[in-house]
This record gives C-alpha cells, structure tokens and sequence, in this order.
C-alpha cells in the first residue's frame, strides 16, 4: 500500500546527499569550535552535570574499544557508506528511508573523515569527541556520533514497522491476505493427495 508516489531513484539519491552533506558539515564544524575552544580533558559544565563538554580524541569505537585496531573502524565506516551509497542510487523510492539513510550517511561520513583526515594521520586517526551527558550514559560523543545512534534506531523501527526502500508497506493486513492466498493455492494439491 503506498500513501504517496515514490520518488524517483535521482530524487531519492539527492535526498540522501543533500542531508549527508548537511549532517557532515554540522559534525565537522562543530568538532572545529570544539577544538579551537575547548581545553583538552577537562570538563566544562554547560548545564550542570546535564550537559558538558569534555574535548577527547578517541582512537577506538564507542567507550574507546579497540584503541588498537582503528583501522578496522575505517573499513567498517567506509563499507557502510558504500552500502548506503548503493541503496540510494538503485533501491531507495521511499521519502522516509531516503531521509533517514541521509542523516545516517552524514554521520558515518562526519567519523569516517575524522579516521581518515586526524591525526596521527590516514587511516588510522583519532575522532574527536566532546559532548558528555553523564546522567544518560557513560560515553563522550560527538555530532556524528547523534545521528548514527538515532538512525540506526529509525531503520530498526522502518523494518519492524513494515516500511520497504520501495516505499511500501506491510501491514497486518496484507499480510494475513498473503497468508490467505498462498493457503488458497496450497488446498487444491492437498485434497487431491487425500
């Protein structure tokens, strides 16, 4: 069932890059300010203990895991950008997964251009992190860092919910009539085996 006419692959593809290119340059632009203003490794209390800056250059992926090995994260941000890249040019007709794969695409970009651009330099450079909500998690993350977390929350709902890149979506409904139909066409053939 569609409420709205999908947009062509050209549209859904511009979609996706308008907002990534916007998602990218809020992400880097922030982590400029936050470099050019803000002291390495301390805190800096914006409301309270609610909200606070507190400037890293993280190495690893979230909580800093596999400092080590930060050229795998590089290979996993660009394996993912090219998915995502794939689905836009030749599947994505739905309005709402082409605004969500943009804003997600963007935010896989924002830390794949810190891994590849930062020091101590290609491939391996260090993302830089510096918005602390210690109330809410333990974590220090960045603009970036929003947008991959939120969206990969609305893809998992976009699927749960039934919504396809085609923008179609099963319902309850149309399921129970597929169901219905493939039981119609399997009746024949087992009553005649009876």
């Amino acid at each position: 069932m569609r409420s709205r006419s999908p947009l062509r692959t050209a549209a859904a593809g511009a979609l996706v890059a308008i907002l990534a290119t916007l998602v990218l340059a809020a992400d880097q632009l922030a982590k400029m300010v936050a470099i050019d203003n803000l002291p390495p490794e301390r805190v800096v209390p914006v409301i309270g203990e609610a909200l606070q800056f507190y400037l890293v250059r993280n190495p690893g992926a979230a909580f800093s895991l596999g400092e080590g090995v930060t050229w795998i994260f590089t290979i996993a941000l660009a394996v993912v950008a090219v998915i995502i890249v794939y689905l836009a040019a030749t599947r994505v007709h739905s309005r709402l997964w082409a605004v969500v794969l943009g804003l997600l695409l963007g935010g896989v970009l924002g830390n794949l251009t810190d891994r590849l651009l930062r020091a101590p330099g290609f491939p391996v450079g260090h993302v830089v992190d510096f918005i602390s909500t210690p109330w809410m998690m333990p974590a220090i993350y960045n603009v970036a860092d929003i947008f991959i977390v939120s969206m990969m929350i609305s893809v998992a709902l976009l699927v749960l919910f039934g919504f396809h890149l085609d923008g179609t979506r099963e319902t309850r409904g149309s399921r129970t009539a597929e169901a219905e139909a493939a039981g119609a066409v399997e009746s024949p053939g087992e009553s005649g085996s009876r």
